[in-house]
């Protein structure tokens, strides 16, 4: 027979009682990420590594860094921020400084000189990687990781690709570049530099000597506007003026300089040419809000005496010889197309107008040079066509950066070269690919306690003053101190990532939750499945779950 339960509890233990009968739901501990990882190029675990940095563990922070990103000293200074703009922490105040915590962390790792762990070339293939831009950087450094011995051809001289030539100094010093491509090389790279792959001999060679090839040969064909005579010492292409003057040279060019184009290489152009004391006007089709370029930029390039002239589109130039040349422009209405680079203007009648200048650097943008592949892999609408696991139409082959995509952004070349080493990995153990599961749902405001998230302000991007700017070629934006990183990183929600905060073991009424292995563990002989686990949750780290 049965032991009658108690009817007054307050002296006896109520373990006989499981409540847990009563449930409809159970809590569930979930790994869910955040919106800011869906969103980023390389998928980096932003929540963990600024955890580890509101920890004071700078290293491990970095060590979460590395593991998708060889580069957070470049990204921290140059990347458009697509995880700030999905940052949870933006629909209660201001989404956290991510990219200038990442410059803290990566600006941490080069002034104490850490390395990368060492790695044994322990497989026996060897992958030729084409390109020495971000992309092909990127493969050489996951693929190196992996255990593969690399060979890395590039064309130039240096490696870096448009990071070493189409980045000004003011915005990424050539020595933070140096150190993070030479942190690479350490882990045991075949480098061959001035070494173009410039013929169909020369792309066969390369298949028939390496177990797979890697194409990241970027994008180094200017696009041409028909209205301008590119016979004519008065016209420049952005990247040949960008180039010239990352190398220390200095562009042959009037006083007065018309750059068109509105995304980040008119800025730079312009930006870098007020630096060298020249009177610039940038015209674009686009309207100053609806510039490809990042908006800190353009207002960036705005204070440092850059004239913006936007909505306007360039009909025809006059060489009046020793009085210069005469834009005639007309005002356009500009409408964006559905894809990257796709658009439609309609000219304004009546705003006709003309802009005075000595000469014109053209910045619309650039294309892959496909003329060595195009007789050997499939080519469509000017790049390069991959399947999803970003082989070419040939075995073996594999391509990726601004040779496959219009998404002309460092970071998603970074993603590109680490995908493409997992995928040449997967080709060459003969292992399948990951599955198309569904993607997990990231973790959104609403699953996380603001309560204990008080308001605070955002970190403020420090600057140097304009005047020091306009006469300098030194980085423009400054680090943020070891106590403003620190109180950054204390904003962040780290959502879907469990704190150990206890509120969950703190609050249970029917003390379901037991601390386990350094964790937590709901006991669902007692859990009733009320809830409050959940609703106090600041991270967003517990979920209810429906029982069958």
């Amino acid at each position: 027979m049965n032991q009658a339960v108690r009817a007054i509890w307050t002296h006896e233990s109520t373990e006989v009682i499981k409540t847990g009968s009563w449930r409809l739901a159970l809590p569930a501990y979930v790994n869910l990420p955040a919106p800011c990882h869906k969103a980023c190029p390389v998928e980096g675990n932003i929540a963990v590594w600024i955890q580890s940095v509101e920890n004071q563990e700078y290293r491990d922070a970095w060590l979460t860094l590395i593991e998708n990103n060889p580069f957070p000293a470049v990204t921290g200074r140059i990347c458009h921020r697509p995880c700030e703009d999905s940052c949870n922490r933006g629909q209660l105040d201001e989404p956290i400084a991510i990219r200038c915590l990442e410059r803290f962390v990566g600006d941490l790792a080069i002034d104490n000189g850490w390395a990368f762990p060492e790695t044994a070339a322990s497989k026996t293939e060897t992958i030729a990687i084409v390109g020495g831009g971000p992309a092909g950087l990127a493969a050489a450094f996951h693929l190196r990781r992996m255990g593969y011995a690399v060979t890395l051809f590039d064309d130039q001289q240096q490696l870096g690709g448009v990071l070493r030539y189409g980045i000004p100094p003011y915005r990424l010093p050539k020595d933070i570049l140096d150190a993070e491509i030479q942190r690479i090389l350490d882990l045991g790279i075949d480098v061959r530099t001035n070494t173009r792959i410039s013929s169909q001999t020369d792309f066969e060679n390369l298949r028939a000597e390496f177990a797979a090839v890697f194409m990241a040969t970027g994008a180094a064909v200017p696009k041409r506007l028909p209205q301008l005579d590119y016979s004519q010492p008065w016209v420049i292409e952005s990247a040949t003026y960008l180039e010239q003057t990352n190398s220390g040279d200095h562009a042959q060019c009037g006083e007065r300089i018309v750059v068109i184009g509105g995304g980040s290489a008119a800025m730079d152009v312009a930006r870098t040419a007020r630096r060298q004391g020249k009177e610039v006007a940038v015209i674009c089709l686009e309207t100053e809000t609806a510039m490809p370029a990042q908006r800190d930029e353009v207002l960036e390039a705005m204070d440092e005496g850059v004239t913006l002239i936007d909505g306007v589109m360039l009909r025809s130039v006059t060489d009046r010889a020793l009085k210069g040349l005469e834009l005639a422009c007309v005002k356009v209405e500009f409408e964006a197309g559905a894809e990257r680079g796709e658009f439609s203007v309609n000219s304004i009648a009546g705003t006709e107008f003309t802009i005075d200048a000595d000469t014109i650097v053209a910045a619309i943008g650039q294309d892959p040079d496909i003329t060595t592949l195009q007789d050997s892999l499939d080519v469509e609408a000017g790049l390069v066509r991959v399947d999803e696991q970003q082989q070419t139409s040939i075995a073996g082959v594999f391509a990726g950066g601004d040779l496959v995509t219009m998404q002309r952004f460092v970071t998603v070349a970074f993603g590109f070269g680490k995908r493409a080493a997992t995928e040449i990995d997967r080709y060459l153990r003969s292992s399948t690919s990951a599955s198309d599961s569904t993607p997990e749902q990231a973790v959104s405001t609403d699953m996380i306690n603001t309560h204990y998230h008080p308001q605070a302000a955002r970190a403020k991007q420090q600057m140097v003053p304009v005047a020091e700017r306009q006469v300098s070629f030194d980085e423009v934006e400054l680090a943020l101190p070891g106590d403003e990183a620190l109180a950054e990183s204390q904003r962040c929600f780290s959502c879907g990532n469990c704190t150990f905060c206890d509120n969950c073991f703190d609050y249970c009424p029917d003390m379901a939750i037991k601390r386990e292995n350094g964790g937590y563990r709901v006991n669902d002989d007692y859990c009733k499945g009320c809830g409050l686990c959940v609703r106090e949750c600041p991270t967003g780290a517990i979920v209810m779950r429906q029982e069958r």
